[in-house]
């Protein structure tokens, strides 16, 4: 898209911040605002015209900036909203009810995907492989069900990032589910789900398109050398915290060689599953490989996953020849497609 722009960055902010704030000294914040800062400056560097507007919990800010600016387009960033991840829904439900074009899943898509149980009944219906799980609400009896297979893993039912997820999340005895259960519904206020902890390779496969899908190449996670009798899944620590990443030899990379026709069979998978939950833009699947029977278990789907030039996305789209700034320039244009 050659067409210069008018485009407003949006994203989430842990406190208040103006119309007009420059963001100049968060975005010398190595660790914290890398994403905001990475496709802030690909969308200059594209040649559009840019405004930077965080959100905390006042949404007058952004009705007051649409307003004023005239956005052709806004690219949006949020994931929470008040420091409510729920809340992320109901700022894309905004621009749809305002009808400005803006990149990323849609209101409704974001609420299905931000429901891990729900998503997978989604994903159960039209016959894709997902771990066998369990929902349990606030206020309501714990117990194991007898069709569960120990062990299991223990998550906060509507959160994303692996946040409220660590190495006690793998329980294996109805004592240590109900306490893992309890800590979710007491410390985080959140309903639980319990899902059978699935051995193996863990990918990530990352989608772009609307009706015409790329599937990029798979990053895999490499748990590097942590102790034999400590689970391999994707706790909080062992996505975002760099030192216990680099003591214990956990890292991103592209994914090793797969047995014959893997690689086809997992972006046969992913497609299916993308057009199953109406997917749009882009997104990235978390799926296992069982190491026994190669079955293919997806994990999460991931609407609107993270832009940072060294995550995922990014990653996988460069494996394909595209540069960081072309991924950008083509979500900005499936907003558009989406739209028209």
């Amino acid at each position: 898209m050659k067409k210069k722009l008018k485009i407003i960055l949006l994203f989430d902010t842990p406190y208040f911040t103006p119309k007009e704030y420059s963001f100049d000294e968060e975005f010398k914040d190595e660790e914290s605002w890398y994403t905001e800062r990475d496709v802030y400056q690909a969308l200059l560097k594209n040649g559009h015209e840019v405004r930077l507007l965080g959100l905390f919990n006042d949404i007058g800010i952004l009705l007051e900036e649409i307003k004023e600016f005239k956005p052709d387009l806004v690219f949006n960033l949020t994931e929470v909203f008040d420091n409510k991840t729920y809340l992320d829904k109901n700022v894309a439900s905004l621009l749809e009810m305002l009808g400005i074009p803006y990149t990323g899943a849609s209101s409704g898509v974001l609420f299905i995907c931000n429901n891990k149980a729900l998503s997978k009944k989604i994903l159960r219906f039209h016959r894709l492989r997902v771990p066998r799980f369990y929902t349990f609400q606030r206020n309501h009896k714990i117990w194991l069900p007898k069709f569960l297979k120990l062990p299991l893993v223990i998550k906060p039912l509507c959160e994303e990032a692996s946040r409220g997820i660590a190495q006690s999340s793998v329980v294996d005895n109805e004592g240590s589910l109900i306490e893992r259960i309890k800590f979710i519904h007491e410390s985080m206020s959140m309903d639980a789900i319990a899902e059978e902890y699935i051995e193996g390779r863990e990918l990530y496969v990352t989608i772009l398109g609307n009706k015409r899908l790329s599937v990029f190449p798979a990053r895999e996670l490499k748990f590097g050398q942590l102790p034999e009798d400590e689970p391999r899944i994707a706790t909080y620590k062992a996505k975002w915290d760099d030192k216990y990443r680099s003591k214990w030899g956990i890292k991103s990379v592209y994914a090793g060689k797969l047995p014959a026709g893997m690689d086809k069979k997992i972006a046969d998978i992913c497609k299916r599953a993308y057009r199953a939950l109406e997917l749009k833009s882009y997104a990235r699947f978390d799926i296992r490989i069982a190491p026994e029977t190669g079955k293919i278990y997806i994990l999460e789907p991931n609407a609107n996953p993270c832009l940072a030039y060294i995550d995922e996305v990014a990653q996988s789209a460069e494996k394909t020849g595209l540069s960081y700034e072309q991924l950008i320039n083509k979500i900005v244009y499936l907003a558009f497609q989406r739209n028209s």
